[in-house]
């Protein structure tokens, strides 16, 4: 977790109702920001962007013999989804592993403390950053070197294998109002840039007395991998994600707003974690399901909050769970669905990639969220 705060605890009434599979090629696009991870992949692959329109078309079949063609349909995607991703891999080079130092040892940070926190973790970035150039890996040396800054502020940082790091964004010891992002797959520290991007994206448009933390807690999967389907990542992440919202509940104490944006694959992890977190908002971003029929089945007292851009192929990818090679597959119901029961709200005509972009409608939606004008949220 990269720094330890004594957890605190408060009851809150419940509140009104409140990359991640793409059934194609477009795996290789899963991204969180304006230029998330996976995009170079795509485009020097040449992958287009097709659809599943054969799902959309069938979805207006009547009666039970078009329901079980749509059922059909969707565990045959779902089976293609699982021989690409254990087929595709096979063939790719295996990447060595790159040195890096154990994570810097910390004391539990408190809001006087920060300060120490953030020195030491740079350290730590510009050890891993020496250790990668001498390994001879000049794009995860960058990748550090930019982390080890003297703006940077990491509440943890682990420059081990794909990495993790948590970054904050603006002066959290004297903030108001904090947003915790939670990417999707494929995000890593060569990779970290397009993330931190998003974050930067919502801390400007937010304003005064109020802070961002790019969460990257986690070991994503991969876009083309058995994992990116399955919920064993995110079950994985969800322990520390919750530990590190009590954590971070510690420093800020009980009267700030904490909102928790998550995208992609990331809102499995934030399902996952949703149980009595102690958060007001969970806003779910092109998401691919959470592993929970309904809002309420997360069993939280936030606000539950759900958005897909018009052009967000994650549209077209079966929101459902199936049991394949004795694996299940699949995250369930769309969250932007009445049946899941969120608050949804409009993203405008934005892809994958676009929610943190800008000037995007959804950017400003989710800057609502967070500031807590959710009368002005313009709902889809």
């Amino acid at each position: 977790m990269g720094f330890r705060a004594k957890p605190s605890a408060r009851g809150r009434a419940d509140r009104s109702a409140d990359s991640t599979p793409p059934a194609t090629e477009r795996l290789g696009r899963e991204h969180t920001g304006p230029d998330g991870p996976g995009a170079e992949r795509a485009e020097a692959s040449g992958a287009g962007e097709p659809t599943a329109a054969g799902v959309d078309a069938a979805g207006r079949g009547s009666g039970r013999g078009g329901g079980r063609f749509v059922r059909r349909l969707r565990r045959t995607l779902l089976a293609a989804l699982v021989m690409g991703a254990v087929v595709v891999p096979v063939s790719a080079a295996a990447r060595p592993r790159i040195p890096a130092p154990a994570p810097a040892v910390l004391a539990p940070v408190t809001a006087s403390t920060l300060d120490k926190a953030y020195a030491a973790n740079r350290a730590n970035a510009a050890e891993a950053a020496r250790m990668a150039a001498d390994h001879g890996d000049r794009t995860r040396a960058a990748a550090d070197r930019a982390m080890a800054a003297p703006s940077r502020r990491f509440l943890s940082f682990d420059g081990r294998g794909s990495g993790q790091a948590v970054e904050v964004v603006g002066d959290l010891a004297h903030a108001d109002r904090v947003a915790v992002l939670v990417p999707g797959s494929d995000t890593t520290l060569e990779t970290y840039g397009r993330f931190r991007a998003g974050a930067l994206a919502l801390h400007d448009r937010l304003g005064p007395r109020t802070t961002v933390v790019a969460w990257l807690g986690y070991e994503t999967p991969g876009t083309v991998s058995t994992t990116v389907m399955t919920t064993g990542r995110a079950e994985n992440a969800a322990p520390r994600l919750k530990g590190f919202i009590r954590e971070l509940r510690g420093v800020v104490g009980q009267s700030a707003h904490l909102s928790l944006l998550c995208h992609s694959y990331g809102t499995v992890v934030c399902g996952r974690a949703a149980r009595g977190l102690d958060v007001e908002d969970i806003a779910l971003l092109g998401s691919p399901g959470t592993g929970a029929d309904s809002a309420a089945a997360l069993h939280t007292s936030a606000r539950v909050w759900a958005a897909r851009g018009a052009d967000d192929w994650v549209a077209n990818v079966p929101h459902t769970r199936a049991d394949l090679f004795g694996t299940t597959i699949g995250f369930g119901t769309d969250p932007v669905s009445p049946a899941f029961g969120a608050h949804v709200f409009a993203a405008g005509g934005g892809g994958h990639s676009d929610y943190f972009t800008p000037g995007s409608v959804s950017l400003d939606n989710l800057a609502r969220i967070v500031l807590g004008d959710t009368s002005e949220v313009t709902r889809a």
